[in-house]
């Protein structure tokens, strides 16, 4: 029996969302279901914003990056009848089933809506890559990929001119895109959210690189650090719609940077790496992982697996429980961190 399943792509934009987006719906097409994309996340399941998704729409998406359905930070429990709306719209379109990509807030919107009826099922989608419920989340491949990039490029000026580097990456509650570009592109420092690193202690370990003859560093920082000295610009930094800290406007690599200046009279130049980061086509691992993740959605779907989401397990694409994916944030683990810390230097 035909069925319509819908797609929808919330928050963040991630290499590798429209591999996902390809895989659901050549997977839900060849078992004989019909594909409705919703455009711009939550916004338009209460809306009624919509595009068929068939094979020649989707036929060379994937080298694409970002989502051809747009997205937004639009949350449903900000919205009057939010939720109520969002049911309208998949009666009225008859939607039998639903697959929501993103990361730890749309997925805790997914839970919600399975709770209250709806037939609905995840795909982890973050550059963070910091939803414990899977192994890796697709995007994150190319960000490291990118982030390495930028410090091996700003080694070559560093090192030109005598400088100290301050390169601000993504990351909001864990450090894994600092800590693998950080550590492959062998950067000099890394600070992380997770763990405590001192400024004094980062300053003390700077002058003496240049004491040593050593006249460059490349110091990488996860936006997400919240030094004992910013705690004021965190009460003016504003929130967004799930109550996240705008982290643009904490400008933690600026602050950095200044710091470092004003306690070693060092020259210090930061550079936000942002949106690049999530940006252009995805590596070949996140294309390959997208359309996994998105063909084992559409199969959920199909089964009528509800209140799932698709993971990554070792080599396999697995089904877990959405409320698990919810359930606490990945972060790195402290044997990890002690091993780029004794690389410091």
């Amino acid at each position: 029996m035909t069925k319509k399943f819908g797609i929808l792509t919330s928050g963040g934009d991630a290499p590798g969302l429209n591999p996902v987006i390809t895989g659901f719906t050549r997977t839900a097409i060849n078992t004989g279901h019909e594909v409705i994309g919703f455009l711009d996340g939550w916004k338009g399941l209460i809306e009624g914003l919509t595009e068929p998704l068939t094979l020649e729409r989707v036929q060379e998406i994937v080298s694409e990056g970002g989502t051809i359905l747009g997205s937004s930070r639009t949350n449903p429990r900000k919205i009057d009848d939010g939720f109520d709306r969002i049911f309208e719209t998949m009666e009225e379109l008859e939607i039998a089933g639903l697959a929501a990509c993103g990361g730890d807030d749309t997925q805790g919107v997914a839970q919600t809506l399975f709770e209250k009826g709806a037939n609905i099922v995840g795909v982890p989608k973050t550059i963070d890559n910091d939803l414990r419920a899977t192994d890796q989340t697709f995007g994150f491949d190319t960000a490291i990929n990118i982030a390495m990039e930028a410090i091996d490029r700003l080694r070559t000026t560093a090192k030109s001119h005598h400088r100290v580097f301050v390169l601000e990456l993504m990351g909001r509650h864990s450090g894994w895109i600092a800590l693998e570009a950080g550590m492959t592109g062998n950067a000099n420092a890394i600070i992380i959210p997770e763990f405590e690193y001192p400024l004094d202690e980062l300053c003390a370990l700077l002058k003496k690189r240049h004491e040593d003859k050593r006249t460059y560093s490349i110091v990488v920082v996860a936006e997400g650090v919240i030094f004992p000295e910013m705690q004021e610009k965190i009460e003016k930094a504003g929130k967004d719609s799930f109550g996240n800290v705008l982290l643009a406007n904490l400008r933690v690599g600026e602050f950095l940077a200044e710091e470092i200046k004003n306690r070693t009279d060092l020259p210090v130049r930061h550079v936000t790496l942002g949106h690049i980061q999530r940006g252009g086509p995805p590596s070949a691992y996140d294309r390959f992982l997208g359309l996994r993740y998105g063909a084992k959605a559409a199969e959920l779907l199909h089964q009528e697996k509800f209140g799932r989401m698709a993971s990554l397990r070792g080599t396999e694409i697995v089904d877990v429980p959405i409320k698990e994916a919810i359930a606490e944030l990945k972060v790195v683990p402290k044997d990890l961190w002690l091993l780029a810390k004794s690389f410091f230097g």
